[in-house]
């Protein structure tokens, strides 16, 4: 659905299993990024007021 959207763009490498297969974002996929890092900033910022943030890095 993303592809079909035209978020991303995949690309199929070979012709045999295993297959290689490649996903980028596409330029109008790339309009999302904004959304996706203020998705990712509440997220973090309400995990560390409730104290429940688990830092993996």
């Amino acid at each position: 659905k993303l592809e079909a959207s035209g978020l991303v763009m995949r690309k199929v490498q070979g012709t045999k299993p295993p297959l290689k297969v490649e996903y980028a974002l596409t330029e109008f996929g790339k309009t999302l990024i904004p959304v996706l890092d203020a998705i990712a900033n509440w997220g973090w910022e309400l995990g560390c007021a409730k104290g429940k943030l688990v830092d993996l890095e």
